[in-house]
C-alpha cells in the first residue's frame, strides 16, 4: 500500500479505536477490507484516497464475481462508507464517493413450509382429538376448525382469528376475507373446512347457551374480543409436538406458506395464488415458485371452468360487479384453480379436490 494511503488507513483505524471503541478483531477486519480495496484500485491505477464512485462500484462488482455473498459485499461497503466519511470529515477529500452507492441486495430467504405428509399428520391428529370426549373437547374442535380454515384458504393468522361470527350463517363454499388496508378478497373453502366450521358452530352454540353471542367467530376474553393469535400459535405448536413434528418448524404462518406452495406444486396459476393470499405485488408470491418445475412455471390451464372461477375471484377482489351466472353456487372452485398433474390421492389433493 502506498505510503499516503497507508497513513490514511492508519489514521482511520486510530480514530475507530479511540473514538468508537472498536475491538481488535473489528479493526483487523477493517484493515483487511481496505487492503483488498487498495489492491483492486491499484490495478486500475487509482489511489485509495482519490477513488471515485465508479471505482468503488466496480469493486463491489468484482466482489460479486469472486463469489462474495451479498452480506459480505454489504460489510465491505460499510467499511468503505466509514473510511471515506472519515476522509471527508477530516478535510482529506472534498466529497464522499460512497454516498450514491446502493447496498447489495440480499437474497430473499425461502419461506418455511410443511410437506403434504406433514400437514396430513397435523390434520389427522387434530381430527382424531376433536372426536375425543371429555374436558377440553370444545377447544379441540375449535383448533380443528382453525387449522382446516387456515390450510384451505391461506389466510393471515390475524385475518383468521378476527373472522366475524356471520361466517357461520353464510351459504356456499366461498369466504370473504377482510385483509390489509381493509381490502376484501374472496377465497374458496374445501368441504373439509366447511364441515369443520359447521361442527365448530354447533359446538359453540351449545357451549354459549343463553349468553349473548359474540360478533367474532372465535370469541375470547381478550382485549380484542377474539382469540389471540399467540394462543392459536401455541396450541398449534403443541399439536405439532404430539404429531411428532418439530415445534420450531410449525406456526400459523408456515401453514399459510404450505397452502401457497402446495397449490403451486399442483399447478395453480401464480396470479390466482397471489389473489388468494392477498398479496398486492406478485413479486411477493413469486418466492413460492421454488416448488415448481419448468413445466408448471409455464402457466395454468385455460379451460372455461377455470377462467370462470378466476373471473369471479378477481371481480370480488377488485370490487367489480360479478359477471352474470357466476356466484357462490359454483361447485368445486379449488379444483378449477388446481391443475392436478397426477391421479395420486395425497392428503392435500383429497382436501383440495374435495
Amino acid at each position: 500500500m502506498a505510503d499516503l494511503s497507508q497513513a490514511r488507513v492508519e489514521a482511520f483505524l486510530e480514530m475507530m479505536s479511540a473514538e468508537r471503541g472498536a475491538a481488535a478483531n473489528t479493526l483487523s477486519s477493517y484493515e483487511r477490507d481496505l487492503d483488498d480495496l487498495h489492491s483492486f484500485l491499484n490495478a486500475r491505477k487509482v489511489s485509495l484516497g482519490s477513488a471515485g464512485s465508479k471505482d468503488l462500484s466496480a469493486y463491489l462488482g468484482d466482489l460479486a464475481r469472486r463469489g462474495f455473498q451479498p452480506t459480505s459485499q454489504a460489510r465491505r461497503l460499510s467499511t468503505m462508507r466509514q473510511f471515506y466519511k472519515f476522509l471527508y470529515a477530516e478535510g482529506l477529500r472534498g466529497d464522499d464517493p460512497t454516498a450514491i452507492l446502493d447496498s447489495p441486495k440480499k437474497a430473499r430467504p425461502l419461506p418455511k413450509f410443511l410437506s403434504i405428509d406433514e400437514v396430513g399428520k397435523l390434520l389427522s391428529l387434530a381430527e382424531q382429538e376433536a372426536d375425543l370426549p371429555g374436558p377440553g373437547r370444545f377447544a379441540r374442535i375449535r383448533l380443528l376448525a382453525l387449522i382446516e380454515l387456515l390450510y384451505a384458504t391461506g389466510m393471515r393468522v390475524s385475518e383468521l382469528v378476527a373472522l366475524p361470527a356471520k361466517v357461520l350463517t353464510q351459504e356456499g363454499r366461498f369466504l370473504v376475507v377482510r385483509g390489509k388496508g381493509n381490502k376484501e378478497r374472496l377465497v374458496p373453502l374445501s368441504r373439509a373446512a366447511v364441515a369443520a366450521l359447521s361442527r365448530y358452530g354447533a359446538e359453540m352454540a351449545a357451549e354459549r347457551g343463553d349468553r349473548e353471542a359474540s360478533p367474532f367467530l372465535f370469541p375470547a376474553a381478550s382485549k380484542e374480543g377474539h382469540l389471540p393469535r399467540q394462543v392459536f400459535a401455541r396450541d398449534l405448536k403443541d399439536l405439532a409436538i404430539r404429531a411428532g413434528l418439530p415445534a420450531a418448524s410449525v406456526s400459523p404462518h408456515v401453514l399459510r406458506h404450505a397452502f401457497a406452495s402446495h397449490l403451486l406444486a399442483n399447478g395453480a396459476d401464480l396470479r390466482v395464488v397471489q389473489e388468494l393470499l392477498g398479496h398486492s405485488d406478485i413479486s411477493t408470491t413469486q418466492i413460492y415458485t421454488h416448488v415448481l418445475d419448468e413445466r408448471l412455471r409455464a402457466g395454468a390451464d385455460a379451460s372455461p371452468s377455470c377462467k370462470k372461477v378466476k373471473t369471479l375471484i378477481r371481480a370480488v377482489n377488485t370490487g367489480a360487479k360479478r359477471p352474470n351466472g357466476i356466484g357462490q353456487n359454483d361447485r368445486n372452485p379449488i379444483s378449477c384453480i388446481i391443475i392436478s398433474t397426477s391421479k395420486s390421492q395425497s392428503p392435500t389433493s383429497a382436501k383440495i379436490h374435495s
